[in-house]
This record gives structure tokens, C-alpha cells and sequence, in this order.
């Protein structure tokens, strides 16, 4: 083999890390999204304040639903800051908000249903920036 060859299998072998200002950028997005689905998301269902409840009435599943969708989000929100569970979390995320996005079309007669949109752009960068983690916890490897 020659030192040419020898050269681009290594290259091909080794992953390119990122650079810093994109772990950076990651790294701030799952932050802002963790605190997201926590505080502005999951608490008040958790809590079962009065703006939650008003939605999951219209909706008509009833308060173990909101619960329910309280722990879903909480869960999320602490897997987005868990470095293995990132990319699981984000993809569990989008599909949690497809879902929303669907509730909003036909319960809440598409009020707010682009809202989840919003969302999913900077959890599906975090999910491909966690890809490979995502596979190897899933038994792929890359």
C-alpha cells in the first residue's frame, strides 16, 4: 500500500470532529430547548395550571393526558442535556411535536398548529449533529 492510500483509508476511518463554534451552537440549542420544554412547556402541565388545563378540556382527554404530556416533555427536556441521549431525545421530540401539530390541526381548529415547526428545525440539527451517538446506542455503527 502506498503512503497515498495508506493516507485516505485513515482519513475515510476517522470521523471529522466538529468545529468548535458548531458544538458550541448545539450546545446552545439543546440548553435553550431543555429549559424550553421544562419550564415553559412541561411545568405548567405538571402543575396543572389554568392555561394547561383550559387546552387538554378543549382537546378532550381529560388531565391524565396533560400529565402524561408533562412527563413526556420533562423526560425530553432531560434527554436533550444527557450528551449519549441527545440525539434520541431531539428525534423523540419532533415525533412528540408531529403529533402536537396534528392535535392543533384537528382539535384546537389549527390554532397556533405552525408553532411546532418552529421547534422541530433546531431539534432536527441537534438529532443530525447526534447522529452517531444515536446509532451507536442503537447497535449501528457508521
Amino acid at each position: 500500500m502506498s503512503n497515498t492510500t495508506t493516507a485516505t483509508a485513515t482519513a475515510t476511518a476517522t470521523p471529522t470532529r466538529p468545529g468548535k463554534a458548531v458544538v458550541r451552537t448545539v450546545w446552545t440549542l439543546r440548553i435553550l430547548l431543555a429549559l424550553f420544554f421544562a419550564l415553559a412547556s412541561a411545568l405548567p402541565k405538571l402543575l396543572a395550571l389554568p392555561a394547561a388545563t383550559t387546552v387538554f378540556d378543549a382537546i378532550g382527554t381529560g388531565h391524565w393526558f396533560m400529565y402524561l404530556t408533562g412527563l413526556v416533555e420533562l423526560a425530553g427536556a432531560v434527554g436533550l442535556l444527557v450528551r449519549r441521549l441527545a440525539g434520541p431525545a431531539a428525534s423523540a421530540l419532533i415525533l412528540f411535536l408531529a403529533c402536537a401539530f396534528v392535535t392543533q390541526l384537528t382539535a384546537m381548529h389549527g390554532e397556533n398548529a405552525g408553532t411546532p415547526f418552529l421547534f422541530m428545525v433546531p431539534l432536527a440539527v441537534i438529532a443530525w449533529n447526534r447522529r452517531a451517538e444515536t446509532a451507536a446506542l442503537l447497535g449501528r455503527r457508521r
